[in-house]
């Protein structure tokens, strides 16, 4: 009889140990973030289309265009049990470039609160710098004030 009660203790042990690894989150990655050392090798304004892809390698997305710009995106899901997996982490990394297939931005994003935020961005550019004049001119035409136009104020 001492031998089955080893048994059933061990039985119960074992059943209490999946019980508890089955409350134990799981996680996986998803996507591809290129990791820091290989970002600094890119040069904004000097590294083209073509040195990004075989220093970075291909990219998760890119732009609707033709040469549009190449999107790097990483996600971490946890996974209790079951249950449906959720998204803990984004992040998407976007690499612009301007006509001459040229770098002329990194940025950085992160999945915060449901809420897009900018985690780093290599380059400020001016917002003029690819706009034509009558973009410029029709973007100012809400900006203005009418009754200063019209004689009032």
């Amino acid at each position: 009889m001492a031998g089955i009660g080893k048994k059933a203790s061990a039985i119960v042990m074992a059943v209490a140990m999946l019980g508890i690894a089955g409350c134990t989150a799981q996680y996986r990655n998803h996507g591809y973030m290129p990791d820091e050392e290989i970002l600094s090798q890119i040069t904004v304004g000097v590294d083209t289309r073509d040195t990004v892809l075989e220093t970075l390698g291909a990219p998760t997305t890119s732009g609707v265009l033709e040469q549009g710009d190449f999107y790097y995106i990483r996600t971490r899901m946890e996974q209790y049990a079951w249950k449906r997996p959720q998204p803990v982490e984004r992040t998407v990394m976007a690499v612009s470039f301007d006509q001459r297939d040229v770098v002329s931005n990194i940025e950085t994003f992160g999945l915060e609160e449901g809420r897009v935020v900018t985690l780093e961005s290599r380059v400020t550019s001016s917002s003029t710098a690819d706009k034509t004049f009558v973009r410029q001119l029709l973007g100012n035409l809400g900006r203005f004030n009418a009754a200063s136009v019209l004689g009032g104020e």
